[in-house]
This record gives structure tokens, sequence and C-alpha cells, in this order.
């Protein structure tokens, strides 16, 4: 117990890692030889089990080993021949079962994927071949716009390959759904859910219950002289909530300096360079918050494809895909808005790490309801024609389009010497005293309140009412067309491919914010009393140690914004331009080149393929530009607020990027290959990074003495001018497939990175109040900082059908990446920081991260039992801490700790058309944790509890 005690792991999380690193390998590894010197003769290629119908998620396992070994990259897929047969509730989840993958978990559920430990930022993912649009910002996929029920196919190419044509540095993931002609048959299948969540029934006066019905429907028709017709149709309703329980600090952390007290007011700040000399300092937030979280979350999906194929040798496609989602959240609130005010008895860690602090705080309710609408509308026309035996032209033209409108409304009740009814509060203060503590081993930090201040008084937020209205809209459009074409040779080159692409990417965001104040107590009076509202859940924080908060006063946002305006909505500004708002364009043309071969060496069969890609990307950035104006304060003191008079800058940059592929396969036996690749590949910087604008962060208050004073940071909210990042890459793998159901496979890889990234600090003329102030602005570029990646990974799938019956169906995969990098993210605040004038790099006083999203281990783990119509699947996932940066571009340093999280699958089949289901999601209720700025310096810990599916699925 020692050893889980020094990494960490409380003695729940240690029982799930004996589990998984001693009891796993020890059922594969012993099994898997036995195996290999007892299968059965029908086991090692008889003929005969042709005839023996394999379903559930043996039959995935057996296809996706199939498709693995065809692939002439190295590359791991999970694909079924059924419709819905993926084991998992969402795409993401179905995903992180594929050796290397993993992925960022919000809301309890799979998100965005990283590949061989590598952020989501490094990989391409593609559907139907082509790219998708988001709602968030970046390239990843948002996996849960796609039903699970309605994909059969996922790929993971490992690495490159010419007709892949974008690629990504750590692989390039492929999702499909059915050809209508090619499922060779009928199909009607109506699915239904029912969900559970325990978390979800502690809200007061709402259940726990939602539910998902999918409906699909494949045929293909004889049309005659027409030739064949095939359609496929799918939608799904998903009605769900995931409710949340969260302490959060700041997204904004200072280095306070330990030795000096600042009794009325924040404390004193250690510089960079004072820091990185040795200077002590102690890292801490600007705020902290108490949140509780009750949703709403209904999801729309609609699939359909037309397969029509005239003749044998043209076959013409369209499919479009549309989702809908509506959500919505309620939130309350505890704000701690002032933690750097009146700090003593500060301790910290050689680091800089926060273990004890006592300061005063204003104390804040804030009620917020946040609804969000996100529509996805994607599809397709592809066309493939053979005009001879040896040549075929492919075609294609696709549109991709999510909208993702964000509506927060909130209001914000403070503290005072007064209560509402203009009474001395116990404390007789704006601010109440406070202890933040940390117990060693703990990731909640214990935060204790002046006892005399009775946080479940309505009464005692009686001051500064602040009324927000958020209105947060981002657009993501791709129009793509590619032309391809192959023809088959004989001898030693078997085919050439060539083909071109071109692609129309826009991104466009803004941020709109309409804020109300009110000082009017009698007006704050009866609001206050109208709007009340119990605490909404039962419980809170009851799982996280120490001595949490357990409940605080609370009101309804709408009922306040009823009473306050007259109104539940007074919409949004007329005018939404903002200096931070992005507009981007950007253009992509690639060409590629390759050729397919096949040969032997000496007795040894050798196939592989060898090409080159020409990307050239353009892009176009526009940003405005807008002064400030001071405005001045009756005490004499000023603020500052934006001027609403705009210009336009406009960005423009471009490169050409060549990317030579080569892969190998050497059969050193018809059951053992090994493969060889090396290649270049490319990953873009998300379109919201390439945004022209700026984000001007304001000192908290509107109290200043001069403009330096009210300035706090002005950031560049993305840079134009980034390029891609380049790497060269080589892997070697060996894979030995003793069987249909048994697979070995070893790959080692390196990449050797061209560039990285560095904040970069230039000076912009700023007009603020009618003068001329040059000020630093921050934005990150490209460094010329090598950095290298290597790792390895391993996969065992095994079935024991050595066993005696009935164990003969028990069966299971294993999978474990390890990765090391020495790349560098530095941290824009607190960070080394270049000046291109000067030509030196200030070093930083915390240290840089690495690669965002990058994991030093990842271990995924299946274990099932399949016999007759009875599948059971236990799915384990573990994933070592790692960055993640923030969409749109890097500001401070946030790290997720290390998580594994347990689900259970199981299905019956009653009879040829019916099946029972039941699946348990998280079912340990494993909290993500993260720090900022440095590892172990604790920021945020999130609960979502376990949920609990329960299903029919029936099939004609």
């Amino acid at each position: 117990m020692t050893y889980f005690a020094s990494i960490g792991l409380n003695r729940r999380s240690a029982r799930r890692h004996l589990l998984a690193g001693a009891t796993l390998p020890m059922l594969f590894v012993p099994s898997a030889f036995a195996q290999m010197s007892s299968t059965p003769p029908a086991e090692q290629g008889d003929t005969s089990v042709t005839d023996i119908v394999v379903t559930g998620v043996r039959e995935t396992l057996q296809t996706s080993i199939s498709a693995k070994r065809k692939e002439t990259a190295i590359v791991d897929a999970l694909s079924s021949t059924e419709i819905g047969d993926l084991p998992a509730l969402s795409v993401g989840e179905a995903i992180q079962t594929i050796t290397g993958a993993t992925t960022h978990r919000e809301k309890g559920g799979a998100s965005e994927i990283s590949l061989r430990g590598l952020g989501s930022f490094l990989s391409n993912t593609t559907f139907n071949g082509r790219d998708a649009s988001n709602g968030s910002g970046d390239r990843a996929v948002n996996f849960n716009q796609f039903p699970s029920e309605l994909v059969n196919g996922i790929k993971i190419y490992k690495t490159q390959q010419a007709d892949l044509v974008e690629g990504g540095v750590a692989g390039s993931i492929e999702l499909e759904t059915i050809k209508p002609l090619d499922f060779k048959k009928s199909r009607l299948q109506l699915e239904v859910k029912g969900n559970y969540s325990p978390y979800q029934d502690r809200i007061v006066g709402s259940g726990g219950w939602g539910w998902r019905g999918t409906a699909s429907y494949v045929d293909q028709f004889d049309v005659g002289a027409l030739g064949e017709i095939g359609i496929a149709v799918g939608a799904q309703r998903n009605k769900t909530n995931n409710p949340e329980e969260t302490y959060a600090a700041s997204s904004t952390w200072v280095a306070c300096n330990p030795t000096v007290t600042v009794a009325n007011g924040n404390c004193t700040e250690v510089g960079r360079e004072a820091g990185a000399a040795g200077a002590p300092f102690a890292l801490v937030p600007n705020a902290a918050t108490f949140r509780q979280i009750s949703e709403s979350d209904k999801r729309d999906a609609i699939f359909g494809a037309i397969q029509w194929r005239p003749s044998a040798t043209l076959d013409i496609n369209v499919d479009v895909q549309y989702s809908k989602r509506d959500y919505s959240e309620d939130r309350r609130d505890l704000n701690l808005s002032e933690l750097r005010y009146g700090l003593r008895n500060i301790a910290h860690d050689d680091n800089g790490v926060l273990t004890h602090v006592e300061g005063q705080t204003s104390l804040e309710a804030v009620s917020t309801l946040l609804e969000r609408n996100e529509e996805y509308l994607g599809g397709g026309f592809d066309v493939a024609w053979k005009p001879t035996d040896r040549l075929t032209i492919t075609g294609d033209a696709s549109y991709s389009r999510t909208i993702r409108t964000d509506v927060e409304r909130s209001v914000r009740l403070r503290t005072d010497p007064l209560d509402i009814f203009g009474n001395r509060t116990p404390i007789n203060n704006q601010r109440v005293g406070y202890v933040y503590d940390v117990a060693p081993g703990s990731y909640a930090p214990a935060i204790t309140l002046d006892p005399r201040f009775n946080v479940n008084d309505p009464a005692l937020f009686s001051d500064d009412a602040r009324l927000r209205r958020d209105e947060q809209q981002r657009r993501n459009k791709i129009i793509a067309g590619r032309l391809d074409g192959a023809y088959e040779m004989d001898g030693f080159l078997r085919s050439i491919a060539a083909g071109v692409r071109f692609s129309k990417l826009t991104y466009s965001d803004y941020d709109d914010r309409v804020e109300i104040t009110q000082d009017d107590r009698a007006v704050d009076r009866g609001v206050n009393l109208a709007c009340r509202t119990v605490f909404p859940q039962t419980g809170y924080l009851s799982n996280a140690p120490g001595d949490q908060l357990s409940s605080w006063a609370t009101f309804d946002p709408v009922c306040q914004f009823q009473g306050y305006l007259g109104t539940e909505d007074p919409g949004r500004n007329d005018d939404v331009r903002s200096v931070a708002n992005r507009d981007v364009t950007e253009k992509t043309l690639a060409a590629y080149l390759m050729a397919n071969y096949e040969s032997d060496l000496g007795a040894m069969p050798v196939r592989g393929n060898f090409g080159v890609r020409v990307v050239n990307t353009k892009v176009t950035s526009n940003g405005l530009r807008s002064d400030l104006e001071v405005v001045n304060n009756p005490d004499g003191s000023i603020r500052l607020v934006e001027s609403g008079v705009f210009d336009t800058v406009t960005i423009k940059s471009q490169s050409t990027k060549f990317l030579p592929s080569l892969n190998a396969i050497f059969e050193v036996k018809p059951d053992l290959l090994v493969r060889l690749a090396a290649y270049r590949a490319m990953s873009r910087p998300a379109p919201s990074a390439l945004g022209a604008g700026r984000t001007i962060q304001l000192e908290d208050g509107n109290n200043f003495s001069s403009v330096a004073d009210a300035i706090s940071l002005i950031t560049a909210n993305g840079s134009p001018r980034l390029k891609p990042l380049m790497s060269w890459n080589a892997d070697a793998a060996i894979e030995y497939y003793l069987n249909r159901d048994s697979l070995f496979s070893a790959t080692v890889y390196y990449k050797q990175f061209s560039g990285g990234f560095i904040p970069v600090v230039l000076n912009e003329n700023f007009t603020i109040g009618g003068q001329d102030y040059s000020i630093p602005v921050v934005q990150t570029q490209n460094s010329s900082d090598k950095s290298r990646v290597y790792g390895l990974e391993v996969t065992l799938a095994n079935r024991f059908s050595w066993l005696p019956a009935p164990f003969d169906g028990l069966g299971g995969k294993v999978s474990y990446n390890y990765a090391n990098s020495n790349f560098k993210n530095e941290d824009i605040r607190l960070g080394a920081v270049y000046d291109p004038v000067t030509d030196t790099t200030t070093p930083g006083m915390i240290p840089a991260a690495n690669l965002s999203g990058y994991s030093k281990h990842v271990v995924s783990g299946q274990l099932y039992y399949s016999m007759g119509g009875l599948n059971l699947q236990a799915i384990y996932n573990y994933r070592s801490n790692y960055y993640q940066d923030f969409v749109g571009g890097n500001s401070q340093l946030r790290y997720v700790r290390g998580n594994d999280t347990l689900d259970l699958r199981a299905s019956y089949d009653i009879n040829k058309t019916m099946q029972l289901q039941f699946q348990a999601v998280n079912i340990f209720d494993e909290p993500k944790i993260t720090d900022m700025p440095v590892s172990g310096s604790i920021r945020q810990y999130h609960y979502y509890g376990s949920r609990y599916f329960v299903g029919l699925r029936v099939r004609f």
C-alpha cells in the first residue's frame, strides 16, 4: 500500500491497478502460449471453420484482426459486419478500445481522441473519407454527434501512405458507415435503451432516467436495366442527463511573494525573471468556485445513403448526416472571487504549489442558465468508374457544416457589510475570512470559511447585483472535392495511383456580452425574496475527500432576470463585433502519386507502397482592432472601455509541404508479418489558433489610478502565421496471427519534430484615451527547436479455445502504449518567452509542458465471454497524466491527472430477432482532476457519477 500512496492513488484505485496490471497479463500471456501449442487443427486453418457463424463481441474482434492483417500500412481497426455491434455507447468510447487510442473525458464520456499518447491535434479524422467540421474551434471530430449504432467501421492508420493526402503526425482516424449494396441483405432494426444516472437521481425534483431510441433500415433493389439500387437510413433520438459537481480555481494563476504580507490588497507578484533566478513564490489563483450542475441533453441524428450501381463498371453513392443537439445546464455557483486578497501564513513546496494560505475574499452566489444549440450537416457525392479492366477513376465532393451557439444568462449577488434588509452582518464586512489547506496526497483542497458567516443564508448575498447575458457562436464549414485515378499493372509495380484534393475551410466566432449592474437595495430585496430556491442536490461532493462545502444559498436566474429587467432574456447587442472575434479562411490544394508493389525476397513475399504528397495551404485571417477609452470615476480613479469603433486587420500566410512515404510488409511466414514504414507527416494548427484577434484582460475591478494598472495582459487569440507541425517518422512492427481470434503485435516508433511552439512578445500600438501606448502583446509562434517522440505499443488478443467447455467462450485483448517525448509548450504568463527584437529568450519560472494530450502510458483491456447468444464484456482504460491546452491556443498550462475507467457490457440473444442489452459506464465513479499551472497545483476536480443502460434490440 505504500507504493500506491506514493503515486497518489486511493485504495480503490490501487485495487483496480492491481487487477489491470497483474490479472490481465496472467490471463493472457500463459493462455496465448498454451494455445500456440495446443490449438486444434480446425483453428489452424481447416476450411470447415467457414461454416461456423460467429456473432457479438467475438465477431467484432475477428473482423478487426482480419482488417489489420489486410492493410498495407500499420493499422488498427474496429469493425463489424452488422449494424450497431460496436462495443460502446458512443464512437469515442468505441475508439478507446483500439490499441494506442485513448480519450479526453468530458461529462464522464469520451470526447477527443489521442493516438499513441499524443494529443488530438496531432491526429486527422475523416468521416467516410472526408474532413468533418465541429463546433469546438479545433480539428478534432466531435465523436458524440455520430451515434455508434450507425457507424460500422473505425480504422486508425498509425503510419501514413500517400493516398491519405492529409494524414497526421500521430495517425489518421477513419469512420465509416455502411454502403447498402455492400451490406448484401435487407435489415430493419429497432433499438431502445433506458439509462439511469444515480447522480441525476440526487437532483431535487428530478428523476434519474433518460432514454435513447435508434432505428435503421437497409435494403437493395434490382431495377432491371437500371442496375441495382441500395438504400440505408438511420435515426436516433437521445434524451439523457449528465449532472456534474465540481470545484474549480480560475484559469489565471499568479506567482505571489510569500515573504511579503499585504493586509488590504492583492499579494505582491514575483516577476518571471526573479522567479527564474530563484526567488520564492507561491502559485495562487485569482478565484475559486464550487459548482453544482443539473443538465438536460437532447440529441437527434439522421443518417442516409443511396448507392446506385447501374453497371459493373459504375458505382454512385450519395450520403448525408444531420445531427442537432439541444443542451442546457442549470449552474449554481459559490465564488470566492478574491483569493489573492490579504494573504498571510502562506505555505508552498519547492515548485510553488500552494499547500496552505489564509486570506479574505468576497463571496458571490451566482446562478446561471446555459443553453446550447449545435447543428451538424454533412454529406457527399462520390462516383467510381472503371472505363477499362485496369483503370479506376473516382471522384468525391463533400460538404460539412457545424454551428454551435451558447447563450448563458447569469446573475451575481455579492456579500456586503449589510444584509438584504439593511442589517449589519455577523462579520460586518464585505470580505469573509477563509483558510485554504491541502492535506498531503489529497486532490481536494479544504476551504474553511469564517464560521460566523452562514453561507446558506440568502439574505447575506445582498450587494453588487450583476446580470450578464453572454452569447458565443462558433461556425465551421468545409467544402471539399477530390479526384483519384488508379491503374493496375503487372510485374513488380502492381498499381499506380494519383489524385488531387481541394478544400476550403472557414471558421468564425464571436463572443457577445450584455452586462447590467444594479445597486438599489430595495430592488435587490424584492428579487432576492422572490427568486430563492432550495439547494438543488443532495449529497453534493459527498465522494470528495475532506470536509467539503455541501450547500449554499441559491437562486433561480430566469426569475432574477424577470424581476430585475421585466424580461427573461434581454437579447444580444445589436453589434457583436469585438477585437477578440475570429474570421479565418483556409484553402488547401494537395496532390499525390503512389505506387503499390509486390514481389519476393528469396522465398519471402514482400509488398507495400511508396509515394509522395504535396500540400499547399493558404490562410487568410481577419481581425478587428479598437481603441480603448478612459472613463473617469467620481472618486478620481479610471476604468477602460472599448470605443466601439473598429478597423479590420488582414493577415495572410501560406506553406507548401512535401510528404514522402514508404511502407513495406515482409511475410516471414503465412501467419507472421514484419512491417516497416518511413514517412513525413504534418498536423495543422486548430482553425481557432489562426485567429488575428486580441484578448485584452483588465485587472479585476473598475477603479484604477493609471492605464498601466488597469491592463493586466494583452494576448493574441491566435496567430495566422502558425505553420503546421512537421515530423519525420519511422515505424517497425511484428504481427503474429495464430488464428482468427488471436493476435500478437508489437510496434516501435520514432518521430522527429522540426519545430515547436513558443510564446513571443511583440510590442503593438494601442490608442487609449486619445494617447498612443506601446504595449507588449504575447502570441504563439513556431520555434526552431527540435524535439522527438519514441515509443512502443503492444497488443495481445486471444480466445481461450483450449479450455474445456463452457470456459472456451472466454477471450479478450490487452494493449499497452509507451511514449517518451521531450517537446516543450511554455506557459504564457510564467514560462519562457522569446523577444524577436533582441533575439533573446527569458527563462521561465515554471517548467514547460509537453505535447498537448501527451500521456506516457496508455493501457486498455477487454475481457469477454461469448457462448451461444450470451455476450459479456468488461472494458478497462488507463491513461497517465497529460497536458491539455485550451481551444484557441495556450494561455496557462493545464494538466489532467492520470485516470482509469471500467465499463461493462452484456447482451443476450432471446432469438434471432430480439436481443437484450445492458451497459454500465464509469462504474467506479472516477473523478477527473486537473492541475494548473504546474503538476500538483490543484485547479479542478469533477464528479460525474456512473451511468447504466438497459435496452432491447429487434432485427427483421
